[in-house]
C-alpha cells in the first residue's frame, strides 16, 4: 500500500534545527519514499528562511491567522518537498524557532496555533489537487492539528502525533480556548482542560488517532509518572493506540568510510589516526580509553554526574572531551575539570558539526548518562562509529545499546556499556567496566566491530511508519 503524508513539525533539517526533532523530521520523507509513502513537510517561514525561499511559489492563502493574514510557499531542500508558513507577524522576527534575544516569544501559542490551524485545513481541503490521508504532527508544537482535525471534521484524514520530548507540552491559560479556536464544550479533564490551563500536547494526545514515541522503552516510560511529566494519565488511558518507534540516523551524513581519514569495520588503521589528529587538537595524552561528550549540558542529560566520576576515570587511564553548551554552572564544571586535568580532559562551549564528527571518528567511547533520553542518536552515532556508548538504561538508550554483561559477552553480542540506576555510584561503576574492557585487545575489538556493525538507518523505522500508517487507512 502507499499514500501522501503531511508532516507538521517547528524544525526540519537542513533548514532549521535546535535538536534531535529536526533530525528526524528531515529524514523521513526520503526513508518513507522507499516504501511508496509520499510524505510533504509543513513548517513555519522563519526569518532564517526568507532568502532561501524567495521565489517559491504561493499554493495557499489564509486570511485571517491571530493577527494577519498568511499563505504558504511550496518548493523543495535536499530533496525534501516543503511547505512554508509565511506569516510575517508570526514569524518574521529575530532568534530562533521559539525565543528572540529577550526570552520566549510570549505568543509562542498562537504562533504555533496557526501552523497546526493550516495543517488541519490542508489536510481536510487538500492543496493544489494532493491530498493526504495521514497527517502526522510532531510534539507541542504541532499539538493542535489532530485537535482542529477532530473538532472541524477530518475530511476522511487519519492522524498521528508523535512525542519526541514530552518534557516540552505548550500550556496556555485557560481564557485563551475560545482565542485559540478551540471548543468550549471540549474543556474538561478527559479533553483539553489541563491542571486549570490548555496544553496543546494534550490536545493532540486526547485526539489523534495513533500516539507514538520515539522509542519502545520511552514509550512504556511515558505512563509512569517520573517520566510522564504529568500527563502519564492521559497516556495510559489511551495506551491501546500507543507505540514506540526508534529513530534512525542518516547513514550517509554519519559514514566513517567518509571521513577524513576513512575507515569501517575491517580497516581500522584510519580510527587509530583520527584518534591521533583528535588527541594532537586537544593537546590530550591519554594512554586508556579517550571518552567523548557531545550534548546540551543539562542535569537532564546527566552533565552534574561528570565532575564526581571522570577524576577516577582519569586516574585509571581514561581521558575526555567535551563539546556542547547549555546551563552556565555545568560550562564552568566542565571547564574546572579541564582546567584540573590538562592533557587528560578538554572541554569546548558551543558546537560545532564538523568538530562532532571528529570527536566521534577518534573516540574509543562517548558518554551518555542521561536521566530520560525519548530516543537519543548520539549513541546511534557512537555505534556508527566504533565509539563504544556507555549509557543509561533509559529510552531509546536501553533500546539500541546491548550492554556489556556475563551472557552478552559469551554470546559476543554486546555492543557497549550500561548502567542502572542513574547515579554516580552507578556511572562511576560503568567507567570502571569500560577501563577494564578496553584494557583487553582482542574483547576491545570485538565489541567495537559488533557496535559498527549494529543497524540504525532508517530502513527498519520507515518500515514501521509506513505500517502504522497503512494500519490507520486500511
Amino acid at each position: 500500500m502507499s499514500g501522501r503524508v503531511l508532516s507538521v513539525a517547528s524544525e526540519c533539517v537542513p533548514l532549521v534545527k535546535t535538536g534531535g526533532l529536526a533530525d528526524v523530521v528531515g529524514a523521513l520523507p526520503g526513508a518513507l519514499a522507499a516504501t511508496g509513502w509520499e510524505m510533504r513537510v509543513l513548517m513555519p517561514r522563519y526569518r532564517s528562511l526568507l532568502a532561501q525561499s524567495a521565489g517559491w511559489p504561493v499554493v495557499w492563502d489564509e486570511a485571517d491567522l491571530w493577527g494577519g493574514p498568511g499563505r504558504v510557499l511550496a518548493g523543495e531542500v535536499a530533496g525534501v518537498r516543503m511547505l512554508l508558513l509565511d506569516a510575517p507577524h508570526l514569524f518574521d522576527r529575530d532568534g530562533g524557532p521559539y525565543s528572540g534575544p529577550l526570552g520566549d516569544h510570549p505568543d509562542n501559542a498562537v504562533r504555533f496555533a496557526a501552523l497546526s490551524w493550516v495543517a488541519a485545513r490542508i489536510a481536510r481541503e487538500g492543496l493544489d489537487g494532493w491530498k493526504p490521508d495521514v497527517l502526522h504532527a510532531h510534539d507541542w508544537q504541532a499539538g493542535l492539528a489532530p485537535a482542529y482535525l477532530a473538532y472541524g471534521g477530518s475530511g476522511g484524514v487519519k492522524s498521528v502525533l508523535t512525542v519526541h520530548n514530552i518534557a516540552f507540552q505548550g500550556w496556555a491559560p485557560a481564557h485563551m480556548l475560545g482565542i485559540l479556536r478551540l471548543p468550549g464544550h471540549a474543556f474538561h479533564p478527559d479533553a483539553l482542560e489541563y491542571y486549570g490551563g490548555i496544553s496543546s500536547l494534550k490536545a493532540g494526545l486526547v485526539t489523534a488517532d495513533r500516539i507514538t514515541t520515539v522509542s519502545p522503552t520511552y514509550a512504556a516510560e511515558l505512563m509512569r509518572p517520573e517520566f510522564g511529566m504529568g500527563l502519564q494519565g492521559v497516556i495510559a488511558a489511551r495506551a491501546s493506540v500507543v507505540s514506540g518507534i526508534l529513530n534512525g540516523v542518516d547513514t550517509g551524513v554519519w559514514s566513517p568510510e567518509a571521513e577524513d581519514p576513512p575507515f569501517g569495520p575491517k580497516a581500522m588503521a584510519g580510527k587509530a589516526a583520527a584518534r591521533a589528529a583528535l588527541c594532537a587538537e586537544f593537546g590530550l595524552e591519554v594512554p586508556g580509553p579517550l571518552a567523548i561528550v557531545v550534548s546540551r549540558l543539562t542535569d537532564q542529560k546527566g552533565i552534574d554526574l561528570l565532575p564526581a566520576v571522570i577524576p577516577d576515570f582519569v586516574l585509571g587511564g581514561g581521558g575526555l572531551v567535551v563539546l556542547g553548551s547549555g546551563d552556565p554552572t555545568l560550562e564552568g564544571a566542565c571547564r574546572t575539570l579541564a582546567a584540573r586535568f590538562p592533557g587528560r580532559v578538554a572541554t569546548r562551549i558551543g558546537y560545532d558539526e564538523a568538530m562532532s564528527h571528529r570527536l566521534f571518528a577518534g573516540a574509543d567511547a562517548v558518554l551518555v548518562p542521561s536521566r530520560f533520553e525519548p530516543c537519543g542518536l548520539t549513541q546511534m552515532y557512537g555505534l556508527r562509529y566504533g565509539a563504544l556508548p556507555v549509557v543509561a538504561l533509559v529510552g531509546g538508550l536501553a533500546d539500541t545499546v546491548i550492554g556489556a554483561s556475563p551472557a552478552t559477552l559469551a554470546a559476543g553480542v554486546a555492543t557497549g556499556v550500561t548502567f542502572h540506576p542513574v547515579d554516580t555510584l552507578g556511572f562511576g561503576q560503568a567507567l570502571t567496566q569500560l577501563l577494564a574492557l578496553h584494557a583487553q585487545p582482542k574483547l576491545w575489538t570485538r565489541l567495537r566491530s559488533n557496535a559498527m556493525g549494529h543497524p540504525v538507518g532508517w530502513e527498519t523505522s520507515a518500515a514501521a511508519y509506513a505500517s502504522l500508517y497503512e494500519g490507520l487507512c486500511a
